[in-house]
């Protein structure tokens, strides 16, 4: 017999989902409205309401190259950061999954970077980095101006790139590890017995085994990458140099609170949700089919 609990005071019920609902409404779907109406309008440069302009806005940013190009630095970013954080997770977690000596230590230290702001992160990234008193300042004098994220476009990707897997790593280190615990150790222990060597056992078991965790640290990884780079965006680079580290989400930014179009950069806040919808989309629609859930 199926039993179906059910709550019958829909009155206390209401009242204990309300501040939750208040919040979303509050938080995510009134601002997005309210970016819907600012995208589709304009300011007059003298004050004034907002007159209705529909399409003039997305025309402009589609238009101007210096946008295509935050959009392009946006996917290098993306892919390049996705990539070593998951990759850099996934060998720690290989690791420590073997219980190695000191790894229930190494398993507390590594989810620390998760914790920390992404703007703090960039703020030791930026030093610690830095070409004239970080640690590479000893590769410059070895090599001068081999390291410079100020004045070299692609030093400034790395660096960004560098911060953002760091603090991304922890998060995926996380999920990985938990994987790794839920595969039955019979079938490791069984491929060792059979002569299989660390690297052919994570290759042939593990690895394929993890696809669903994979996959959905790869969605997490790429829409963090579009979202979530702010903070470490503006405190190491600054969107520089020559706009090489100009992401979209820091153009928005820049717009919106630096040029003072807010059009603009509402109509640059649509467009980026809608390529993260799209992409994510495109993961489930097509990457997807090749994981395996056991």
């Amino acid at each position: 017999m199926d039993r179906r609990a059910t709550f019958d005071n829909l009155w206390l019920a209401g009242a204990l989902v309300a501040p939750q609902i208040l919040l979303v409404v509050v938080f995510f779907y009134w601002p997005t409205m309210q970016a819907l109406y600012w995208a589709f309008s304009t300011q007059p440069p003298f004050g004034g309401t907002n007159q209705w302009v529909g399409w003039q806005n997305f025309e402009q940013i589609f238009s101007d190259a210096v946008y295509w190009n935050s959009v392009r630095v946006s996917i290098v970013f993306a892919i390049l950061s996705t990539a070593l954080s998951i990759g850099m997770a996934l060998l720690l977690a290989l690791m420590i999954d073997r219980q190695l000596a000191g790894h229930k230590a190494y398993r507390f230290v590594y989810f620390w970077p998760y914790a920390i702001a992404a703007p703090a992160v960039g703020l030791a990234f930026r030093f610690i980095f830095a070409p004239d008193a970080g640690f590479v300042s000893a590769i410059n004098q070895l090599a001068p101006n081999l390291w410079n994220p100020a004045l070299k476009g692609w030093d400034a990707m790395l660096l960004i790139v560098i911060a953002n897997s760091w603090k991304m790593m922890a998060y995926n280190f996380i999920f990985f590890l938990a994987a790794l615990q839920s595969i039955p150790r019979s079938l490791v222990e069984a491929a060792a017995m059979d002569g299989s060597g660390v690297l052919r056992r994570a290759r042939d078991i593990q690895i394929p085994l993890l696809a669903p965790t994979l996959f959905f640290l790869l969605v997490i990884n790429i829409t963090e990458s579009f979202v979530d780079s702010f903070g470490i965006v503006d405190i190491t680079t600054g969107g520089g140099p020559a706009r090489a580290t100009d992401l979209m989400v820091f153009k928005i930014y820049s717009d919106g609170f630096k040029g003072l179009d807010y059009s603009m950069a509402a109509a640059q806040s649509i467009v980026l949700m809608l390529l993260v919808i799209g992409l994510t989309f495109v993961q489930f629609r097509y990457v997807e089919k090749r994981v395996h859930y056991a």
